[in-house]
């Protein structure tokens, strides 16, 4: 596996968070987060600006880049791109943001005039005693049998917030729990359980645990506990080839599996010597795992199952990108694969964008392996 990168990016604030957009497959987000260090109000209530780039990469194009435009904002920590809820031929997907205000926002992208447009906000409503509004730290969706989005945040007081996007464009904040003692990192939608007859989602904290919740119950009943991890947990990948398997990261530099039918232990585990923050399946290959390292830059990992159906699994490492010098926090994989007819040595060529945080870089980088 061999990585070369096409594009580096500047983008003066700290980069935090970058989504390649699955259809069209073109358009790639990224979000950055900038504490106002002139700000004479304590640490904890600084002001903290961001702001949204939106490019578009031509892999025809000997893998073009250009920058359509940048919004000014709060600082972003997390967004996804979530499929378009409206039937105009003009409309495109929806990119939604959580950001450092505490609250959930939502563009949708106008193919004709590839630009953003923001359509909702919401505040999510849990502040501290000082009245300043808990920072939105991650986000994750599902989509609804009626083309309507069910949106979780989880935010640094610890909640975790559902939310619901209509298809006519309304934000509804349906509920919020408390989930962990300090902030709540991470949380993910089950993605197997909206086809049966449950709706689990996890999370996962600064309290080095990782919970289950049913939806179906209110508040929110809690299936089950693991305690394995001995530091936060940061990152959650429910896997969207394999029922029953959620992966996890850590600021315990452990990748973990776990079959979620059994969650006394996990069934596999390495470690890859960097806390976790997020972690990508290949939406082509998904047994490619992109994990971004906070302190040890991003690891492609190859995740076999050996059997159908068991939860016997082994992980290894087949590369790392050494590019970025500063804390790792966004990375994803591009939604293509494209063949490498010049080089007979990797018959495969993956791509992927990745950024780090204090030298506010943002890479556009191609992946030539002969893995497949």
């Amino acid at each position: 596996m061999e990585f070369r990168t096409l594009h580096a990016v500047d983008t003066e604030y700290s980069a935090d968070t970058v989504e390649w957009c699955s259809t069209p497959d073109d358009y790639v987000a990224c979000g950055t987060y900038q504490l106002v260090e002139d700000d004479p109000t304590p640490k904890a209530q600084r002001s903290r600006k961001g702001r949204i780039y939106l490019f578009t990469f031509d892999r025809q194009g000997d893998a073009d880049l250009k920058k359509l435009q940048t919004i000014e904002t709060a600082a972003i920590l997390d967004m996804k791109w979530l499929p378009s809820c409206s039937n105009d031929t003009d409309s495109g997907p929806l990119l939604a943001t959580v950001n450092a205000l505490g609250q959930l926002q939502i563009y949708e992208l106008l193919l004709s005039e590839r630009r953003l447009e923001q359509r909702a906000s919401c505040e999510l409503g849990t502040k501290t005693a000082e009245g300043v509004p808990a920072l939105a730290l991650s986000l994750d969706w599902q989509r609804d049998s009626d083309a309507a989005v069910q949106l979780l945040v989880s935010d640094s007081l610890g909640h975790v917030h559902r939310l619901h996007y209509t298809s006519q464009g309304e934000l509804q904040h349906q509920s919020n729990w408390l989930a962990h003692d300090f902030e709540a990192w991470t949380c993910a939608f089950d993605r197997w359980s909206a086809a049966s007859t449950q709706s689990v989602v996890y999370s996962g904290g600064d309290d080095c645990l990782l919970h289950a919740y049913d939806l179906r119950m209110e508040p929110s009943h809690r299936i089950w506990t693991n305690r394995e991890h001995s530091a936060g947990v940061t990152a959650l990948l429910s896997h969207p080839q394999h029922e029953h398997m959620l992966m996890t990261g850590s600021y315990d530099d452990i990748l973990r599996v776990f079959d979620t039918r059994a969650m006394k232990r996990s069934v596999a585990a390495i470690n890859l010597d960097g806390g976790i923050w997020r972690l990508k399946a290949h939406p082509k290959r998904n047994d490619l795992i992109l994990a971004a390292c906070m302190y040890t830059n991003f690891n492609v990992v190859d995740l076999k199952v050996l059997a159908n159906g068991s939860p016997r699994v082994n992980m290894k490492v087949l590369g790392v990108y050494m590019e970025h010098k500063s804390i790792c926090y966004g990375a994803d994989w591009a939604p293509f694969i494209d063949s490498n007819a010049a080089d007979a040595d990797y018959a495969t060529r993956l791509h992927m964008a990745t950024c780090s945080f204090y030298d506010h870089k943002l890479c556009f980088s191609r992946v030539d392996t002969n893995y497949f």
